[in-house]
């Protein structure tokens, strides 16, 4: 294969996901001529197409163009898929995402954030911490930064900021020179069988990793495994880096200490001690690469946050409109902890879609647990994305471990016309499926529905 720089025509196989489409933007960015194919139609699809990038919605060979140098599909895609099948059939070259990601590394000074949870969060702020205060850095992020309006910036100094995927052990085609991990919850169960499994991917992530890794001080890591490198821990009055006197209002402040330094009285628009911890971390690599101190003050305060994770989507004075991509029981606990620090005193309305059928089996009892915090949900049926349905797991297996006396059952197709029932004063989405598809809808139709009122 040419080097990723002498490329022409590239196309991709799913190009609408969101880790896909980053890779897209790239080699757009770098001029080339970019295809590509997705199920369905979304507001990012749209936006590629707008950036000159050409996509189509069927699974037909026919419409595959001539000339293409490089094929980039994501393992969501199923091997029946009719052009997958064509691209192998004719020796095109093949890479997944997270290999495409690994030979661009290579070439650069990559961070790598990993985490089961957090990753996406924590790799958006640091990469606005770094730009905003002297490191131009590039980035490929798990999500949309509100400030970059996109998942993918092109910079021009060395360093490239990576979300290291755990999916289907991705991340390991990675050898950055600075990691970060957020957590090692266990989870993707259906890959990696169980949590000791994971727990080694991630030590095997860890031996990959060249000069500096930061870790959650409550993780269980064996620092013997990469010797070579310098091992730092970082939480909330814990570890060497340490964020504390944190006090949540509509600005979250809190003073920040380094090994050889301090910065007091910050602010920030992110609530809830997820992102204090996140930040946490994204501080502590920006100081180290040099960053200026006073401008990343500004950029903590200024940093906005990512669509689907904890996202006013409206904030009236009848109601308070919430969406966040959480889909792990950790995610679920700490979105609604952070709503309720926010909100102490308000009735808070939870909408949930679980996100695979394997994940809700595995988790059931976590989910249900978490649900419980919230004074009443509605809970949607499963989202089954890649999955074939597993015999005897739906969303009541959650539903009746639930101890909470306020919830309710129902199919997705049922939720607006459910909501007619309802008057929530703070409502949370949550969940990875199509329930992000559908936060627009709801948002228009609470403000019809408290109008007529």
């Amino acid at each position: 294969m040419k080097d990723l720089d002498q490329l022409q025509v590239v196309y991709f196989v799913g190009i609408g996901g969101i880790g896909m489409s980053a890779l897209a933007r790239y080699f757009r960015h770098l001029g080339m001529t970019v295809y590509g194919y997705d199920r369905v139609q979304t507001r990012l699809t749209h936006q590629l197409s707008q950036e000159g990038m050409q996509i189509h919605y069927e699974d037909n060979p026919d419409l595959i163009p001539k000339g293409i140098d490089l094929v980039v599909y994501t393992p969501a895609i199923p091997a029946t898929h009719q052009e997958l099948s064509y691209f192998r059939a004719n020796n095109y070259i093949l890479k997944k995402r997270a290999e495409v990601l690994g030979i661009i590394s290579k070439h650069r000074k990559t961070i790598g954030v990993a985490g089961t949870h957090g990753k996406t969060t924590t790799s958006s702020m640091l990469t606005h911490l770094l730009r905003e205060s002297g490191i131009d850095c590039t980035a490929f992020l798990g999500g949309i930064s509100s400030n970059l309006n996109s998942n993918f910036v092109a910079g021009n100094s060395e360093w490239v900021v990576m979300e290291a995927d755990e999916f289907d052990r991705s991340f390991l085609h990675l050898h950055p020179h600075i990691s970060i991990i957020t957590s090692m919850d266990a989870d993707h169960l259906d890959i990696y069988g169980d949590k000791d499994s994971l727990e080694a991917t991630f030590h095997q992530y860890a031996q990959q990793t060249q000069e500096q890794l930061y870790h959650h001080h409550s993780l269980s890591i064996n620092k013997e495994v990469n010797s070579d490198i310098q091992w730092k821990s970082y939480g909330i009055d814990a570890g060497e880096y340490t964020s504390t006197n944190i006090h949540y209002r509509a600005k979250t402040r809190f003073d920040y200490k380094h090994p050889d330094l301090v910065l007091d009285h910050l602010e920030t628009l992110m609530p809830g001690k997820h992102n204090i911890e996140n930040l946490t971390a994204a501080i502590s690599v920006a100081i180290e690469l040099g960053a200026d101190l006073e401008a990343l003050r500004k950029a903590i305060a200024s940093f906005k946050g990512i669509q689907r994770r904890f996202e006013f989507v409206r904030v009236t004075d009848q109601y308070t409109f919430i969406d966040d991509y959480a889909h792990h029981p950790s995610e679920l606990s700490a979105a609604i902890q952070a709503t309720r620090a926010l909100y102490p005193n308000r009735k808070i309305t939870g909408i949930f879609q679980p996100h695979l059928y394997s994940r809700t089996q595995d988790f059931s009892a976590g989910f249900a647990k978490a649900l419980d915090l919230l004074d009443e949900v509605i809970l949607l049926d499963i989202y089954p994305a890649r999955e074939l349905p597993i015999e005897g797991v739906d969303s009541g297996l959650i539903y009746r471990q639930m101890k909470l006396k306020h919830k309710l059952l129902i199919n997705k197709k049922e939720l607006l016309a459910t909501l007619k029932n309802y008057s929530p004063d703070v409502l949370l989405s949550l969940g990875a499926g199509d329930i992000g598809a559908m936060v627009k809808d709801i948002a228009n139709f609470l403000d019809g529905h408290f109008i007529k009122k």
